[in-house]
């Protein structure tokens, strides 16, 4: 028997679907390691940090009708699978940090965005 994996996703930002061409979550833990002089020479453990979460989500481009992705201030962001089952990720307290575009020989037009997120669930 074959296993079954999370294939296409669905992105929506505050209740609206987006046509998109990747969605790049990532997560830094803050930790940060504690030096202190001992006989070993070694890092004896760890310090609890501040978590941040970042999304690097790239758009296409539509012809007309294009969000302000300015205005993006303090949206919910949730991916799932398209095809139903899984999990839904979500990140609320989203916020644009930077925005660029992407222009190809071959493929779409792009807007890659990078936002940040103050929490993160899964449902």
């Amino acid at each position: 028997m074959a296993d079954d994996y999370v294939g296409l996703i669905v992105l929506e930002i505050n209740g609206t679907e987006y046509e998109v061409t990747s969605v790049e979550p990532n997560l830094k833990t803050g930790r940060k390691v504690v030096k202190t002089m001992n006989k070993t020479g070694r890092a004896t453990g760890t310090a609890k940090g501040i978590e941040e979460h970042e999304l690097k989500i790239s758009v296409a481009i539509p012809k007309t009708g294009e969000p302000d992705w300015r205005a993006l201030v303090d949206a919910k962001i949730t991916v799932y699978p398209q095809d139903g089952g899984g999990n839904r990720e979500t990140w609320t307290g989203c916020s644009l940090v930077e925005t660029g575009s992407k222009y190809q020989v071959e493929g779409e037009a792009t807007r890659d965005l990078t936002i940040a997120a103050l929490n993160y669930y899964t449902e």
